[in-house]
């Protein structure tokens, strides 16, 4: 199906400040459901543009897993079970993944014990990894504030994957350009 009708993309049913989750439950928009996933959206951009600059595929896997976390955290296990278990769930091996990818990158460029100032690496290009670790680390807030106020005992995983996350774009940040392209 193509998109090619200003009415199939602004459907004008969002215009009274209402929006609906993937179980089509009906919230505010500003509450706390689209803070959460509005936040994980601008993550996932940020890795784009971290994308564009450095090449580096992981971070498409990564975008990838915050789609699919995006989805869980739009779907209500209770009230839809069967939509809910048809999601590509977060594993222990999605954490690991980024665990491993961080340790290959520090393989390649052990850290400096020393402060870092967010920017201040070897190329401008590192600003960009900084900014995806701080939106990366207010995601995970806003997932835990989500987990706790929807009472949510599914999410822990995803709140370990973010939390990995962000020591990832950390140490990325500190080594851009990427060691495995010289």
């Amino acid at each position: 199906m193509k998109l090619d009708k200003a009415s199939q993309i602004s459907t004008k049913k969002g215009d009274k400040g209402t929006s609906k989750n993937y179980s089509s439950e009906t919230f505010d928009k500003n509450e706390l459901i689209f803070e959460t996933l509005g936040t994980m959206d601008e993550l996932s951009s940020y890795l784009g543009v971290c994308f564009h600059h450095s090449g580096e595929e992981t971070l498409k896997v990564i975008q990838r897993t915050l789609q699919d976390i995006n989805s869980i955290i739009a779907t209500s296990k209770d009230k839809t079970p069967d939509q809910y278990n048809s999601l590509n769930l977060i594993t222990e091996e999605t954490v690991d993944f980024l665990e491993a990818q961080t340790q290959r990158y520090l393989d390649l460029k052990p850290l400096e014990l020393r402060f870092v100032l967010p920017g201040s690496e070897a190329t401008p290009h590192n600003a960009f990894f900084d900014i995806a670790r701080t939106v990366a680390r207010r995601a995970e807030r806003m997932v835990v504030r989500f987990q706790r106020d929807s009472k949510r005992d599914d999410l822990d995983i995803c709140m370990m994957y973010l939390n990995r996350l962000s020591d990832l774009l950390f140490v990325m940040a500190r080594n851009y350009p990427n060691p495995l392209d010289k």
